[in-house]
């Protein structure tokens, strides 16, 4: 799946501010295409189910009373469709069987947005593969100026995982593996002064 390729996901949720506090984070998700929809009821989801075939459900696993992944997938035969559990509460770990991610009211829009992507297996377009997004080439600088995943984390406000995941994506993108080619490119690029280059001798 390309970036701009529309991902359709459906919010399962009783609280009108949960649900429409994640739809708008969704809706603003950098580099992802997102169209929501809004779930309130069981009538509504299966309703949505039956017409819409959502691309990811993410839905409460207590939502109106316990919602069982398991017997939905049968019900409609909607195995190609990804499940994330949002958790609001403490939640036993064997309700969490049967979905594909979980998300928490704590993670944050980076967080969110790498599920997603790796989920939906989200690739750049081809002519888009050489360049980095803002906050890409905000965590380049950080690595050629010697920061290690965990400060970057630190500085940025994201999780380690985060930060890793844009490294990934960021040495996939230029096709540069060394250290020395990133800091290359980071200095013609003027990501970072040569002088705050980290030198390791």
């Amino acid at each position: 799946m390309k970036s701009h390729d529309v991902i359709n996901v459906a919010v399962a949720e009783t609280s009108m501010i949960v649900r429409s506090g994640l739809i708008s984070v969704l809706r603003h998700l950098p580099d992802l295409n997102i169209q929501t929809l809004e779930i309130s009821s069981t009538e509504g989801l299966h309703l949505c189910i039956e017409s819409h075939r959502p691309d990811i459900l993410i839905v409460n696993p207590m939502f109106d009373g316990w919602f069982n992944v398991e017997e939905l997938k049968q019900q409609y035969n909607v195995h190609e469709m990804k499940f994330i559990s949002l958790i609001c509460t403490v939640v036993d770990s064997n309700v969490l069987k049967g979905y594909d991610e979980s998300i928490n009211l704590f993670d944050n829009i980076e967080t969110l947005s790498a599920k997603i992507s790796l989920m939906m297996n989200v690739e750049e377009d081809d002519g888009d593969t050489d360049s980095l997004s803002q906050r890409e080439k905000e965590i380049l600088g950080c690595v050629v100026k010697g920061m290690t995943n965990k400060e970057i984390a630190e500085k940025l406000y994201i999780s380690v995982h985060t930060v890793i995941t844009h490294r990934r994506n960021i040495t996939r993108k230029l096709q540069v593996h060394s250290a020395a080619g990133l800091t290359i490119y980071a200095i013609v690029n003027k990501l970072v002064d040569i002088s705050e280059v980290k030198m390791k001798l």
